[in-house]
């Protein structure tokens, strides 16, 4: 199993030199090469394999506008070919947009991999240092010395915080948990983070709505700034920082979510919600945005796997709220607005986040009962072809 340690970086400021040239140099080659491509294609319509891109980066090297790229490693700037590359597949295959070029004002990081860093007693040496690189080591349980990383990725965030990112193949898996016999249907929303089947209520604790006034605040401040000046950099690190508090906040709620959730439950059941068109909404574009609804079913996909639990997404168009989850009768329409319904068929009267996280859960019991498995079809997400739901009818129940 493939897992990384991410560990907080402290680099003397001769490391912090050599570092921040490198990512100068990695943006270079990223930026240089990707309007290479689009002259070529422009020109040529040819497409760029690996193997070109590297004959243009030793071209690159050679021309006197960019001899400054070989004072770095090479390692990173190879590593930054493979990575254009695999972006390149991904966004022909559909599951990415289009490689945009890079800033020096967002996040900044270069990738080494083994030819680049010697890692000995739990001590890293990156190419083109004399010392090794301090890191604080946040897993007691862990020892770094028998860790045998393959790639290495140092960071550096807008607010100036220094990062390395290990990855490392791990050979003892841990076992599954034990079982509890509780499986469980999870429906996200924005008033409430999450309800669960059980009825419980995960409330959202809007941590970007929570900041809103401190983020405006340093904002005006960085605005009443000269461009260029030593008080707008002050003023933008400080606007970065506040950003950085507020995305880590979110993270730690979802973690804390996702592991006490995959901890009491044997099977998981969420929905397989349409983020990209539901931030079309501009009325909630933003609170969609703070929930980290992504986030949260990555951090289950991957947490399930380790501990040896089940999780199943249902379509996404499958009709969860207007489905009564006592009859399975099938309203035609119903409201955004309508937070409470009775089923006119057998007079539940339902809350809408409870319901639709009972037929969640349902549907996923039905998945794993026929021995389905979601499969992805491009963009979207299916369930077996037993489990396609019907088109609504009014006043047809589905008993």
């Amino acid at each position: 199993m493939r897992t990384a340690y991410k560990c907080r970086a402290y680099p003397t400021p001769e490391q912090a030199a050599m570092l921040n040239r490198t990512f100068g140099c990695v943006r270079v080659v990223w930026n240089q090469t990707l309007a290479w491509r689009h002259r070529r294609w422009r020109s040529e319509q040819a497409s760029t394999n690996l193997p070109q891109a590297n004959a243009f980066l030793t071209q690159l090297k050679r021309t006197g506008e960019f001899t400054w790229l070989n004072e770095v490693s090479s390692v990173p700037l190879q590593q930054v070919l493979r990575t254009q590359q695999r972006a390149f597949v991904n966004f022909f295959s559909g599951r990415a947009r289009y490689p945009r070029y890079k800033t020096r004002h967002g996040r900044q990081s270069a990738e080494y991999t083994r030819s680049g860093f010697r890692w000995r007693d739990g001590h890293l040496h990156l190419a083109k240092t004399d010392t090794p690189l301090a890191f604080i080591w946040s897993w007691p349980d862990v020892d770094p010395a028998a860790l045998d990383p393959s790639t290495v990725t140092v960071s550096r965030d807008p607010d100036g915080r220094w990062y390395i990112s290990l990855a490392v193949e791990v050979v003892n898996v841990p076992p599954p948990l034990p079982r509890t016999g509780r499986d469980v249907g999870i429906d996200l929303g924005v008033t409430d983070f999450a309800v669960t089947s059980d009825g419980e209520r995960i409330a959202n604790p809007r941590h970007l709505e929570r900041k809103a006034a401190n983020l405006a605040r340093y904002q005006r401040r960085m605005a009443r700034k000269q461009p260029g000046s030593a008080n707008r950099a002050k003023a933008k690190s400080k606007v970065a920082r506040a950003h950085t508090k507020v995305r880590q906040a979110r993270a730690d709620f979802l973690h804390r979510t996702s592991t006490r959730l995959v901890r009491e439950h044997d099977v998981i059941v969420i929905e397989d919600l349409a983020v990209a068109n539901m931030v079309k909404n501009r009325n909630l574009a933003r609170a969609i945005f703070g929930c980290g609804w992504g986030e949260f079913r990555r951090q289950l996909e991957y947490k399930c796997a380790r501990a040896g639990r089940t999780l199943v997404v249902v379509d996404r168009w499958f009709p969860s709220s207007k489905t009564c989850s006592v009859c399975s009768h099938l309203l035609a329409v119903l409201a955004l607005s309508t937070r409470h319904w009775t089923c006119s068929v057998c007079g539940t009267r339902h809350d809408r986040d409870v319901n639709a996280a009972k037929n969640i859960l349902a549907a996923g019991r039905a998945v794993t009962a026929c021995g389905g498995e979601v499969r992805r079809l491009g963009n979207r997400t299916h369930s077996p072809p037993k489990q396609e739901t019907q088109p609504a009818k009014a006043g047809i129940s589905r008993r």
